[in-house]
């Protein structure tokens, strides 16, 4: 795939959501990157900032089986999965599927189901296929979640586990918007509901072409030594009590493969691994107790890291 046929991409995605969205450009950004990467994305801020809206407005984009699914308390694995049911007329049991047979998924408020039902996501996210009574069944390629989550309301709510939150590409915080924007809002859904007028931009061949582009984007090896020493440098930062993991390692690097693809480059830059850094590792770092008490936050521990690591003055451009 051309430099210019990406561009083309990501350029119809941001201007369909910005039909519907006014000022979450760096938010789109950011979520383009997840979709050519392939990897999930956990939306979190506070109620009414637009994270369901985003997440619609995006699946609206793209050519794609999109399905919605609002977690809560009584939500059951099978009702994600799906199960087998007897047929009187076949005398058999015929497997009807859940909605985690899609290709764009949004799981709305996420952290209100179980434990239990959460863990029915894990194996979809890392391996792209769902096993249910031993059999696999293959997911279809785009396969994306999108998940809700709201940081101020936790009662009735169910913490994700490190280990989903480390199978997540990216959070996103969503933000309000500022003072224009927010009048710009409000003169575009008084007139109506943009969302229902929005119609798809992208094919899911175009998505998949996308994708395979990515790995061919080069990362120098002076940059995934500096992509290494930035993620196990979180393993011995002060007031981090768990660092980011390999995994983490990983996805910062797809994730800048998938930017500088996007910013129609075939090379990776070390801004593309800092800007990163944040929506990457964020969320996969567990804070001592007494960091929290003082007030420390992931975001401040990344920027110290930051600050720390040398950045490489080699030639980057090619191996």
């Amino acid at each position: 795939m051309t430099s210019r046929a990406t561009g083309s991409i990501a350029e119809r995605i941001r201007a369909n959501v910005a039909q519907v969205l006014v000022g979450k450009e760096s938010a789109t950004e950011l979520l383009l990157v997840a979709l050519a990467t392939g990897g999930h994305v956990l939306l979190e801020d506070m109620p009414g900032t637009g994270k369901t809206m985003l997440a619609k407005s995006l699946a609206r984009s793209i050519g794609s089986a999109f399905r919605r699914v609002q977690f809560t308390p009584d939500l059951l694995p099978t009702d994600l999965t799906g199960l087998s049911v007897y047929s009187q007329a076949t005398g058999s049991f015929d497997f009807r599927p859940g909605p985690l047979f899609t290709q764009i998924l949004l799981a709305d408020e996420i952290n209100r189901a179980t434990p239990r039902t959460q863990s029915a996501l894990l194996e979809c996210m890392e391996e792209r296929q769902v096993t249910i009574e031993g059999q696999t069944r293959i997911l279809p390629r785009p396969f994306l979640v999108l998940a809700t989550q709201n940081p101020v309301e936790q009662e009735g709510t169910f913490p994700l586990p490190e280990a989903q939150l480390d199978r997540f590409l990216l959070k996103l915080p969503v933000g309000y918007p500022a003072v224009e924007e927010e009048v710009a809002m409000v003169a575009r859904f008084t007139a109506g509901n943009p969302l229902t007028e929005l119609s798809a931009v992208v094919s899911a061949e175009e998505i998949i072409e996308l994708q395979d582009a990515v790995a061919a984007v080069q990362l120098h090896p002076v940059l995934q030594r500096y992509a290494v020493d930035l993620v196990t440098a979180t393993r011995r930062a002060e007031g981090v009590l768990v660092g980011a993991s390999p995994r983490a390692t990983l996805a910062l690097c797809r994730a800048a493969q998938a930017l500088a693809l996007l910013s129609e480059r075939d090379h990776v830059l070390p801004d593309d691994l800092q800007r990163l850094m944040e929506p990457v590792l964020s969320h996969r770092l567990i804070l001592a107790p007494t960091s929290r008490l003082r007030g420390l936050t992931p975001a401040a521990v990344l920027g110290r890291v930051r600050e720390s690591i040398p950045v490489p003055a080699e030639p980057i451009g090619v191996a």
